[in-house]
């Protein structure tokens, strides 16, 4: 008995299947009707989905360590910076005034400083004569080095005022562009606890890097090295892209979700991206091009022929397996073929077959079709007059 093959053809790796009409047309119900797909070349790949937040690679947050009103501000938003450039000032006057008040203390301790020491050179000239007591030596001995204490901390106070003031004038530690700024002129500053953050300069927007946020069940497949494709959502029709450069190994818990964060480097030559994006990222654990696609179900096929034996598992680990050829009279055929990589829905073929050989990937019964015949010798399509349906009423007496 001929068995009428229903042929399936799978268009590339999309994995999508068209039936044609010539084969499903003729098929009658309850004949078992077998499946094939075409070997095609592909491109497979295994991906990790996770989202992540666009960062600059270096940002500075710039405060101030003395308290004070800020009396001039020379940048704003978005301003271009160099090192060491002017960009904001405190208000001197009370800083100065501290600065001239440690001064004074400082000429003052210096005074007593030199006398005290003259005095106990000669008190010392005097006792090592013995021509004064004891107690005479040790009180100059006390009061010189008194002195010489007082002197030293005034220096300091001195010193520390002089650096207090020098505060007061705020540079940019970097060059870069002004992503923030959080004081306005005559706004008062408090560093008395924490410092204050006045601006926030980003060192280069041309590279940027993504901070992805990877759930635990796929972290073990993200390493460094591996490429990435990000879309934001103010450019969607861009694709940007990138690649893995470190995955960091401590967690973050967040509502008993676990997750881990992969830092991708992201080249931003035009500036589309911004601080602070949404990245909605893919990092390709495996991409192939160019390669034979083998469906997976295909391995699985086994034909509803009693009279063809159950092949054994090959021999030669997991990359060996089997599958059904069509050949040329259209009968199923063994052949044992060594596979490669997988992305789930294929594996890709590395020896036994061809672009254009046929396999087999399943059999369906033919009752799965549904019965298009008219019942009663009308047509399902047709409506039913009105009342056909309604029984026969009684005929009065």
């Amino acid at each position: 008995m001929t068995k009428r093959i229903l042929k399936t053809v799978i268009l590339g790796c999309l994995g999508l299947t068209s039936c044609l009409p010539c084969a499903c047309k003729h098929e009658r119900r309850g004949q078992a009707v077998l499946e094939t797909a075409r070997i095609e070349r592909g491109h497979m790949e295994n991906s990790v989905t996770a989202t992540g937040t666009v960062e600059p690679i270096t940002q500075v947050e710039v405060g101030t360590q003395v308290s004070g009103i800020i009396d001039k501000i020379f940048v704003d938003y978005n301003s271009r910076v160099t090192a060491n450039q002017v960009i904001a000032e405190l208000d001197k006057t009370v800083l100065e005034q501290e600065l001239n008040s440690a001064l004074s203390d400082l000429n003052s301790t210096k005074n007593e400083f030199e006398y005290q020491e003259k005095n106990f050179k000669r008190t010392k000239s005097l006792y090592e004569k013995n021509m004064i007591s004891q107690s005479s030596y040790d009180e100059a001995v006390y009061n010189y080095n008194r002195s010489k204490n007082a002197y030293d901390k005034a220096k300091a106070s001195y010193k520390k005022a002089q650096t207090n003031l020098g505060y007061a004038t705020i540079y940019s530690p970097i060059d870069g562009v002004v992503v923030s700024r959080s004081v306005d002129v005559g706004q008062t500053v408090a560093a008395s606890f924490s410092t204050p953050t006045l601006f926030t300069i980003a060192n280069n927007l041309v590279d940027m890097q993504v901070i992805a946020d990877v759930d635990e069940a796929d972290i073990g497949q993200v390493a460094e090295g591996m490429a990435v494709q990000f879309t934001v959502d103010a450019f969607p029709d861009d694709i940007f892209h990138g690649e893995v450069i470190s995955v960091r190994i401590e967690p973050i818990t967040t509502n008993n979700v676990v997750t881990y964060e992969v830092v991708i480097n992201a080249p931003n030559p035009q500036e589309k991206l911004k601080p602070g994006m949404t990245a909605n990222v893919s990092i390709y654990a495996m991409r192939k091009n160019g390669v034979l696609l083998l469906p997976l179900k295909a391995t699985r096929f086994m034909p509803p022929a009693l009279d063809k034996p159950r092949p054994e598992r090959p021999e030669g680990g997991d990359s060996l397996k089997t599958v059904w050829v069509k050949n040329a009279a259209g009968d199923p055929e063994m052949r044992q073929v060594k596979t490669g990589a997988s992305d789930g829905i294929y594996y890709e073929i590395l020896d036994g077959l061809q672009a254009g050989d046929e396999v087999f990937t399943g059999v369906r019964n033919g009752n799965d079709m549904p019965d298009m015949r008219p019942k009663g010798g009308e047509s399902p399509f047709m409506p039913k007059r009105p009342g056909s349906d309604r029984r026969s009423a009684p005929k009065r007496q």
